[in-house]
């Protein structure tokens, strides 16, 4: 096995710096996916739940798509974001949103198709696999576990339920110090928004944007990701090409 120091450090700008030393063949060695919208489309539970939030707290929404943006963001920051919530508020609706959640939105969801034999292929040439969520750990690992996803995974980071951890980037650095026998350039993040991008260059690894996910076109391109996929056929054979 390469050997490796690396040490993780935040800046000023909050990015974050990874120093390392090391031997060994080049090519992806760990590969980090998004859940939502990306290894499953959560939809109708995250779209439902959040429906619910606002209604107790007196605002009522009919139309479910009209809350797609809350696919994938830090769940806080799209109720202050897209209601202009108070931070008493927010508090609130996480409160109300993960209520109804637990106990009728988290498996109303489903895996995209290719997904698993994704996962196995990669498995077959032996990548180290890991989800990197803004979704609660606890969740993350109970969705995972429901669609018999978690056997594939070596590891499932996400944010805490104190809403701590929830930038895309934290989630990745501590994905990064949990593997320091592997430099960065042996990583790579996927996901279907902005955040998972902007998170890879802040953590300066590599990122690929998945199109048949929830972020918008434009959102994909102005994050600049390394790659782009039209579908997860073409990601698998993206990734393939570029394992080491």
């Amino acid at each position: 096995m390469a050997q490796e120091v690396c040490q993780i450090l935040a800046n000023a700008s909050k990015g974050y710096e990874r120093r390392c030393v090391t031997t060994g063949g080049s090519g992806y060695k760990v590969i980090l996916f998004d859940l939502d919208g990306t290894l499953t489309d959560p939809k109708a539970g995250i779209t439902r739940s959040v429906r619910y939030a606002l209604g107790r707290l007196g605002i009522e929404e009919p139309d479910l798509d009209s809350l797609i943006g809350f696919i994938g963001p830090p769940l806080a920051e799209s109720f202050s974001k897209q209601y202009a919530m108070t931070p008493e508020e927010t508090a609130s609706a996480v409160v109300f949103y993960r209520e109804f959640f637990k106990q009728q939105g988290m498996f109303d969801n489903e895996v995209y198709p290719g997904i698993e034999e994704l996962l196995q292929s990669l498995k077959s040439v032996g990548c180290t696999l890991v989800v990197a969520t803004s979704k609660p750990t606890v969740f993350a690992e109970a969705i995972l576990q429901h669609f018999d996803l978690a056997k594939y995974f070596d590891l499932v980071v996400g944010s805490n339920l104190d809403q701590t951890r929830s930038a895309k980037a934290e989630i990745i650095a501590c994905i990064l110090e949990s593997f320091p026998e592997f430099q960065n350039a042996y990583f790579v993040m996927i996901g279907d928004r902005e955040h998972d991008i902007i998170g890879a260059h802040h953590t300066r690894i590599d990122s690929i944007a998945v199109r048949c996910g929830y972020g918008p076109d434009e959102e994909l391109r102005r994050a600049n990701p390394t790659y782009m996929a039209e579908a997860v056929t073409e990601l698998r054979d993206l990734l393939l090409s570029k394992i080491g």
